[in-house]
């Protein structure tokens, strides 16, 4: 593991592997060992995959709770670590990148967003907020135990989800860093990216999960509809939470993206 200090925050990254930079940003409560069963997949890239703001061994800082600033931390890693190379986004984690991608001088050479959305509902925001709540009222257990219903419902296929929300009550810690995050979420409830997505000029795919029900096909075709020459591609068989449902499938789909836009 290596780490940088960018701005307020020490990010807390792996590194693997040689070839053309990639950069993979998780989801909401997880860490970068979430994308361990994908970087296997990418040999012939370097492949970066970092902790984000708050979550897993990277530092909260003074959280604003904005997508502007996480988009700014992305930013920060490509000048400061890669220069300009692909971005791979989950969830959270798209949404970033897709923020990052709207800057003029972005250096993403391409993005990958996957199960993410560019506009909040009023659920999802509710959502989000009840959560926030129980971290703020140190309620720990009554959001493990939320975390661990909410898991469950992102996968499809048998799991042990124990395990799994284990794995991601670790990567959330003292619940700084979710906070942060989902107050993001939030904010693009009231500032949705629909508006500037006419602005990304770089190469973009979007992948969904054919059972996702936190973040619908809808969700992708806004993006795609938005992002001139953006392409949608679905893995079938996969909840929300695609790197537990097909591991190998998502992998492989997104190492042949990278490898196809690479040859281009």
């Amino acid at each position: 593991m290596s780490s940088v200090e960018l701005g307020d925050i020490t990010v807390n990254y792996s590194r693997r592997s040689s070839g053309p930079p990639v950069v993979l940003l998780h989801g909401l409560a997880e860490d970068h060992q979430s994308w361990d069963g994908v970087a296997d997949h990418l040999g012939g890239f370097t492949v970066y995959a970092l902790d984000l703001r708050g979550h897993g061994q990277t530092t909260a800082g003074e959280g604003t709770g904005t997508l502007t600033q996480l988009s700014g931390d992305l930013d920060a890693f490509l000048r400061n670590v890669t220069g300009a190379a692909a971005v791979v986004g989950y969830s959270l984690g798209g949404t970033i990148g897709l923020r990052a991608a709207t800057e003029p001088d972005t250096l993403i050479s391409h993005l990958i967003a996957i199960a993410t959305s560019s506009v909040v509902g009023s659920a999802a925001a509710e959502f989000f907020a009840g959560r926030i709540a129980q971290i703020e009222a140190g309620d720990m257990s009554g959001f493990a135990a939320g975390l661990r219903d909410d898991t469950a419902a992102q996968i499809v296929t048998p799991s042990d989800v124990d395990a799994v929300t284990a794995r991601r009550l670790d990567a959330v810690g003292d619940g700084s860093g979710y906070i942060n995050a989902a107050r993001a979420m939030i904010g693009v409830r009231s500032e949705p990216l629909n508006p500037l997505l006419d602005h990304v000029e770089v190469p973009v795919d979007i992948i969904g999960a054919s059972d996702d029900v936190f973040c619908p096909r809808r969700a992708s075709d806004i993006i795609v509809e938005g992002v001139a020459g953006s392409r949608y591609h679905e893995i079938a068989g996969a909840g929300h939470l695609i790197s537990v449902d097909q591991p190998d499938a998502y992998g492989t789909l997104i190492a042949g993206l990278l490898r196809e836009r690479q040859s281009t």
